[in-house]
């Protein structure tokens, strides 16, 4: 496209978080890896289930970039961390990953408004959506992590309960209503 409708900074920045999806894809992928060879399959499917969403939102950015005119600039990718000492370890990490990439989403956003690229502030909507999916998400799976893993008085099956009401009927057959 010959028609650039995005600044130059606004090009840059979108490019840097191209990047960061990509970094972050890696660490899903190297926590997946390390959760397998720990005998966590549950686990392990889960974090290659985000590693293929970051991908995607890699991906998002890329097309976004090249659909108003501007050019991906495909950069290397930092090798993640070292692995987690443990699962609370591994979703603590993953957790400020997602939080520090909320705040360079955020960055996103305020320099659309700043250049009143509404185009871009649009877009960046959706990765602000996403972000608070995702903080929620492993917020909940750390507060399960605790509930399944850690003493505490009086939570000995809290974990099964838990997962058993989320199927559970909302109502109640009452004697009157039972067929015999």
């Amino acid at each position: 496209m010959k028609n650039k409708r995005i600044s130059d900074t606004m090009e840059k920045i979108l490019n840097e978080q191209m990047t960061r999806e990509a970094y972050q894809a890696q660490v899903y992928l190297s926590y997946a890896s390390w959760a397998e060879v720990s005998s966590f399959p549950g686990i392990a499917q889960f974090l290659y289930g985000h590693m293929s969403e970051e991908r995607e939102h890699m991906f998002k950015i890329l097309k976004y970039i090249n659909d108003r005119g501007g050019e991906t600039k495909i950069e290397a990718i930092k090798a993640p961390s070292a692995n987690p000492k443990n699962i609370e370890d591994c979703f603590n990490k993953i957790l400020q990953h997602e939080i520090d990439n909320s705040k360079q989403i955020d960055k996103i956003v305020d320099l659309a408004l700043k250049e009143k690229d509404w185009a871009t502030f649009n877009f960046a909507q959706w990765f602000v959506k996403e972000q608070i999916e995702e903080e929620t998400l492993i917020n909940e799976i750390i507060d399960k992590y605790t509930l399944a893993s850690k003493k505490v008085d009086n939570n000995a099956n809290l974990y099964d309960l838990d997962r058993d009401l989320a199927s559970a009927s909302q109502h109640a057959t009452i004697p009157q209503e039972e067929k015999l």
